[in-house]
C-alpha cells in the first residue's frame, strides 16, 4: 500500500470534518488510549497487529479482516499485546448529522448500523476476497480525499456512498442468505396480503410486524422480484382499483378513500403521474366515451 496514505496517530476523539473522516494508520508504538466514547460512528478495518478490542465489559480479539462498528455512547478501547506487529487499520468517522441525510436519501443506508445497535453485534468478519474489496474502495477514497483532480469533491461524495452502500449489502446478505423457496413463499403470501387489505396501512413497519420479517428483506424482496419498491406496487395497487370504481359510480372522493390514499392530493399527484391526466379528466373522458357508445 503506498506509504503516502498513512496518517501520524493522534488520540483525538472528535471529529473536525462535519460529515465524515478516513485515516490508514499503522502503529508500532502506540500512545495508550483510555476507554473512551465519541458521538459519531466509527468504523475500523482491521488489517495487522496483535490487538483486542474492549468494548463495554467484552473483549474482542481481532484477526485480520475484521470490522468494527462503535455507535456513539459506547465505551471501547483498544488493548495492545505487542508491539513487534504494527497495528495497522483504517478508521471511517461518520457523524450523525451526515448518517441522517444519508437515511433521508435511503433507509438502506441504515441497515448495518440499525441491526448492530439493536443487536449489539459489533464486530464482523469478512474473507479475504470481500475484505480485499473494501479495502480497495478505502484506498480509492483516501486517494481521491489527498488528491487535487477535476470534480474532487463529487468523487468523494460518490466513493463515499459507494463504500457505505457496500458495508449495508454486505451486512444484509450476511443475514438474509438466499433460501429460495421460503423467499418465493413469503412474496406470495404478502402480495395476497396486500391484496386483501389494500384500504388499510400498508407501510413496512406493519408489513415487518405482521410477518416477523425484516423491512429491509421485504424492501430487497419485493425490488429483486419486480424491479420497483414494493411502495410503488402497493400505489400501483390503488391506482388501478381507484381507476376501475371512478368509471363506475363511484365518486373521485369515494375511490381514493376507499384504496387506502391518506388525502386527495397524494392521490392526485400518483394518478396523473401514472395515467398522465387527472382524476376528473379521466372520469369525465370515460364519461364522453361512453356517451359515443
Amino acid at each position: 500500500m503506498k506509504k503516502n496514505l498513512l496518517t501520524p496517530f493522534s488520540a483525538r476523539q472528535y471529529m473536525v470534518s462535519p460529515s465524515f473522516e478516513l485515516y490508514y494508520y499503522n502503529d508500532t508504538d502506540l500512545k495508550h488510549v483510555a476507554s473512551h466514547s465519541h458521538n459519531y460512528y466509527e468504523f475500523c478495518f482491521f488489517l495487522e497487529g496483535n490487538v483486542t478490542m474492549q468494548i463495554n465489559e467484552k473483549q474482542y480479539p481481532l484477526t485480520h479482516g475484521d470490522v468494527l462498528l462503535i455507535p456513539p455512547g459506547l465505551p471501547h478501547h483498544s488493548i495492545i499485546h505487542d508491539c513487534e506487529t504494527p497495528y495497522r487499520r483504517f478508521v471511517f468517522w461518520i457523524s450523525q448529522e451526515f448518517y441522517e441525510q444519508l437515511l433521508e436519501i435511503s433507509p438502506d443506508y441504515g441497515y448495518m448500523i440499525q441491526h448492530a445497535c439493536s443487536k449489539k453485534r459489533y464486530i464482523t468478519h469478512h474473507d479475504q476476497i470481500s475484505f480485499n474489496t473494501l479495502q480497495s474502495k478505502l484506498i480509492r477514497l483516501l486517494e481521491e480525499m489527498q488528491g487535487d483532480h477535476f470534480c474532487r469533491e463529487a468523487q468523494i461524495s460518490l466513493c463515499v456512498n459507494d463504500l457505505i452502500l457496500h458495508l449495508n449489502r454486505t451486512a444484509y446478505e450476511r443475514n438474509h442468505p438466499v433460501r429460495q423457496p421460503e423467499t418465493a413463499a413469503l412474496y406470495q403470501t404478502i402480495c395476497n396480503f396486500i391484496e386483501t387489505h389494500i384500504e388499510e396501512d400498508l407501510s413496512l413497519d406493519r408489513l415487518s410486524s405482521e410477518f416477523f420479517v425484516s423491512k429491509y428483506h421485504i424492501a430487497h424482496m419485493f425490488k429483486d422480484n419486480l424491479g420497483i419498491s414494493i411502495h410503488q406496487y402497493i400505489t400501483k395497487k390503488r391506482l388501478s382499483l381507484c381507476q376501475q370504481a371512478i368509471q363506475g359510480d363511484m365518486s373521485i372522493t369515494e375511490a381514493y378513500q376507499a384504496f387506502g390514499f391518506g388525502d386527495y392530493s397524494s392521490f392526485f399527484r400518483a394518478f396523473k403521474k401514472e395515467y398522465g391526466i387527472s382524476p376528473r379528466e379521466y372520469k369525465d373522458m370515460h364519461y364522453i366515451e361512453e356517451g359515443q357508445t
